[in-house]
């Protein structure tokens, strides 16, 4: 499961997140195009790993 410290408001993580994503400029005080390519960074990640696990699982 994923490290919760991450949905923990207080957590240094959230809080590093929050600086990255930051924008004076933005009505709602985030870079929305910055933001979204995050998170589709990220969920590349994910399911290239879900593919390396689905392929380890169908060699055994």
């Amino acid at each position: 499961m994923a490290d919760k410290g991450l949905f923990d408001k207080n957590g240094n993580d959230y809080q590093e997140i929050l600086k990255q994503i930051h924008s004076d400029t933005s009505p709602v005080g985030i870079d929305a195009k910055h933001t979204h390519a995050v998170i589709l960074r990220y969920l590349e990640e994910i399911l290239d790993r879900i593919e390396r696990i689905e392929n380890q699982l169908a060699e055994d």
